[in-house]
């Protein structure tokens, strides 16, 4: 079938889908507990698949290449979203208690210096601590999604909160 796939025959392609589209929107949802997220990155992985079929590997199965690049994509998905979150976050909570623009203002830009602390950590450090902190996933969540150690991700936050805390003290 992979070989088919790379040749650009569709009939392949839908097999294939067909075959895997409901197991990795469950391994997804089971993560995330969020359908669009699930349905997102069950769709945007399939595009991805067809769109780099000639370069797809005979060395590996093509259901594994599927999850890995699902896994790619959750992670992007969710990078984004944590991203929204950070820059409506500050304006939302201003509308809610009625607070001044200016606190606003204040809150965004101590926001965004959090975020650039966090752009410069090392990208599983990066990963860990956005899926963890937020994301929310627990540390059994991450270590599942990242395929790392629940030990291995106290460590990176660990590491990431002395980071985050020597560096936005100058600021505080």
């Amino acid at each position: 079938m992979l070989e088919e796939i790379k040749r650009g025959d569709q009939q392949s392609f839908y097999a294939f889908y067909n075959a895997y589209h409901v197991r990795l929107y469950q391994y997804i949802f089971k993560y995330t507990r969020s359908e669009w997220l699930a349905e997102e990155t069950v769709q945007m992985s399939f595009i991805k698949i067809w769109e780099r079929r000639e370069t797809l590997s005979l060395e590996y199965s093509l259901s594994t290449q599927l999850f890995r690049i699902a896994k790619s994509t959750l992670v992007d998905l969710l990078r984004k979203e944590a991203v929204r979150k950070v820059v409506d976050l500050p304006h939302s909570e201003a509308m809610e208690t009625g607070r001044s623009l200016l606190d606003s203002i204040e809150k965004k830009d101590d926001l965004k210096q959090a975020m650039e602390v966090i752009k410069k950590m090392p990208v599983m450090q990066q990963q860990v601590f956005t899926h963890a902190r937020i994301d929310d996933l627990s540390h059994k969540e991450t270590a599942a999604l990242l395929s790392i150690s629940t030990k291995t991700v106290e460590t990176h936050i660990t590491r990431a909160m002395r980071r985050l805390k020597k560096t936005l003290s100058v600021f505080l």
